[in-house]
């Protein structure tokens, strides 16, 4: 595809990003969505951006739980997204434990490079936001813009990590929403 037909897209980490970061999410009931997700995700879809839900789920290599899970929970996701008519393009996973050295495994670039590749995506217009360091290391890793937001793990990852980070997020956001807020800023 000729590089002026690829688009930009926005990756979105779902544990901590899209929903509450509560570990190992081993059963449906524990799936809870934050309340602005919804309403920040149909903004992308409005603009007209792609939309991809990104995220590490080493619980089924673990054995925590099934991968039917996995899929489970994104169809429980896709569902209540539509109630107010926001929706995600699609849904990468990565089922392995770090020590498996895949290719998909955050902050490894498999998923978004699987996904440009599927979509016609321009990853160096493409966003990645996440609550975690390493979705920080994979928007560099393709060049893409970082955003950290503070709720799951990223307010903690901030106070306790940040000093020590040899590449910074290109923005520091509150919460998706204000996240979303910037990246509309950076596409208008």
């Amino acid at each position: 595809m000729s590089d002026h037909l690829l688009r930009p897209a926005v990756f979105l980490d779902r544990d901590g990003t899209i929903s509450e970061e509560i570990g190992y999410l081993n059963h449906i009931s524990r799936f809870h969505m934050f309340p602005f997700a919804p309403a920040a995700i149909r903004k992308l879809n409005e603009r007209g951006l792609l939309v991809f839900v990104i995220t590490n789920q080493s619980g089924v290599a673990r054995g925590y739980y099934p991968e039917s899970l996995v899929h489970d929970v994104h169809d429980l996701m896709s569902i209540r997204l539509g109630d107010i008519g926001a929706y995600v393009d699609g849904v990468y996973y990565c089922p392995h434990t770090s020590a498996d050295a895949c290719v998909c495994r955050k902050p490894s670039p498999g998923m978004l490079h699987r996904a440009s590749v599927e979509h016609g995506i321009d990853l160096k217009r493409s966003f990645v936001v996440g609550d975690r360091h390493s979705d920080v290391e994979l928007a560099h890793r393709v060049g893409a813009r970082s955003i950290m937001v503070r709720t799951g793990y990223g307010e903690g990852e901030i106070l306790w990590h940040a000093q020590g980070w040899d590449i910074m997020p290109d923005f520091i956001a509150a919460n998706l929403t204000s996240a979303v807020d910037w990246i509309l800023e950076q596409t208008s």
